[in-house]
């Protein structure tokens, strides 16, 4: 039974690699491909896209305000208790004396009811139109955060599928160590068992052969995860199967342009969000003075009245006696006087804001130029280190080969092979770390340009 039983893990294995080969072939994804996913899936993309909707809605409802507003009103009243006027009845009667005392009046109906409609109309409203530019200043403003947003993902994409390559060759590159690993115990097997080699020396190989067999399956998984963390950036379900189609070799790593690039701090969109920001405060100012002016509106209204003592007669609309009708037109003058020196406050906080603006501009300045110096020097060194490892593993697998040859003709050492394929493995380590540290630095500098491709 424990013989059967690492054959048949080995069929389940060859089954599932099968399974999932056939399904993930309908699910290979170039690095544009995620790109184009995640700009299409990725929650906080749609989170923007959403926020532009609202500005639009916003603005939509500021410009509404400039339009006809009309409204329609209907009352119904019982009076139980009539309001009295008091007046002098000398006035309706000469022959009683003045200065004698009022007498209280009763004037209304039990029940009285009124409708109409009414209708206004801006005409001057000196703040109105410079809210309108606001508001429009505020979609912009939406629009570029939703680009800021773009390249968030798009950078978070990007390091996440390189990071897929980079594991998914470092995988390679351990299976092809797995299996010459696996040859050399083979044969140190076979010269052990015909004296060429001692105990000890296959017992070392083995020790080796079992390392290789752990670091096998850490860097399965690390491919695993790499690929959930890429899922993860387009907005992609984890549960989905994702295969990468691109390889390292297919990408365009030419830096040249990146290393000598000046900065300029229109490409970035932080800066023109900043810019933004000033032009809405700008707005703001300028809307708290148009304040001082006065506002002119025309109105209309149109409507009926009634006043009866029997609330059934409410209900007679066409008794032109009972519901009279009235109509009025005009102008509505409004001219700020004083307002306790508000309007006056908040032109100071303005103008306090714009101090403000105007320093996070130059901090932002500094900052977009020392991140620039620092991302094409990381990116340089980077190269560098890259350069000098890759020379590294070409160095450390000559002296591996050399080394077994040098085993195999009995001229050399188990020891010798061991510590030779040790160090190639560590050289081969290195080279994946500096390529991984390229990859990012790469990007980096991209968005530090503001040159990161969103589109």
């Amino acid at each position: 039974m424990k013989q059967l039983k690492p054959i048949i893990l080995s069929l389940l294995s060859i089954l599932a690699f099968g399974a999932n080969a056939q399904e993930n072939s309908e699910n290979r994804f170039t690095l544009q491909q995620c790109l184009n996913y995640a700009i299409e899936h990725n929650e906080n993309i749609i989170i923007a896209n959403l926020e532009m909707d609202v500005s639009k809605a916003k603005t939509a409802e500021y410009l509404s305000s400039g339009f006809p507003q009309i409204d329609a009103s209907a009352n119904i009243n019982k009076n139980f208790i009539l309001r009295r006027t008091y007046i002098d009845p000398s006035t309706f009667d000469p022959s009683i004396p003045e200065g004698g005392d009022l007498i209280a009046v009763e004037f209304g109906t039990p029940y009285d009811g009124d409708m109409g409609i009414n209708l206004s109309q801006m005409i001057f409203d000196g703040s109105y139109f410079v809210g309108v530019k606001a508001s429009k200043t505020y979609q912009e403003l939406s629009q570029k955060d939703h680009i800021k947003s773009k390249i968030d993902v798009v950078e978070a994409v990007t390091k996440a599928y390189y990071s897929v390559l980079v594991n998914q060759m470092l995988l390679e590159t351990v299976n092809s160590n797995f299996q010459r690993l696996d040859s050399l115990v083979r044969e140190t097997t076979i010269m052990q068992e015909n004296g060429f080699a001692e105990l000890l020396e296959l017992n070392r190989t083995k020790v080796e052969f079992n390392n290789i067999k752990t670091r096998k399956s850490n860097s399965e998984r690390a491919l695993e995860i790499s690929k959930y963390l890429l899922k993860f950036q387009m907005g992609m379900p984890v549960s989905y199967s994702l295969e990468v189609a691109n390889k390292l070799t297919d990408l365009d790593f030419n830096v040249e342009d990146e290393l000598n690039m000046t900065f300029n701090n229109e490409r970035r969109i932080e800066y023109s969000m900043l810019q933004t920001n000033t032009d809405l405060t700008e707005l703001e100012m300028k809307n708290n003075k148009m304040g001082y002016l006065p506002n002119l509106d025309l109105i209309f209204s149109w409507g009926m009245n009634a006043g009866v003592k029997d609330f059934s007669d409410l209900g007679k609309f066409s008794n032109n006696r009972i519901w009279t009708d009235y109509q009025l037109a005009g102008l509505a003058f409004k001219l700020p006087i004083f307002d306790g020196l508000y309007k006056s406050k908040k032109i100071q906080q303005n103008k306090i804001q714009l101090q403000q603006l105007d320093y996070q501009r130059r901090m932002l300045e500094n900052s977009i130029e020392l991140e620039v110096v620092q991302a094409q020097q990381t990116l340089r060194m980077s190269m560098d280190d890259l350069s000098s490892q890759e020379e590294n593993v070409q160095l450390a697998e000559s002296v591996y080969n050399q080394t077994k040859i040098k085993y195999k003709e009995g001229v050399g050492t188990n020891l010798e092979v061991i510590d030779a394929d040790n160090a190639f493995k560590q050289a081969q380590s290195n080279y994946f770390n500096a390529l991984y540290d390229a990859l990012i630095a790469h990007v980096d500098c991209q968005k530090a340009l503001g040159i990161l491709k969103i589109d």
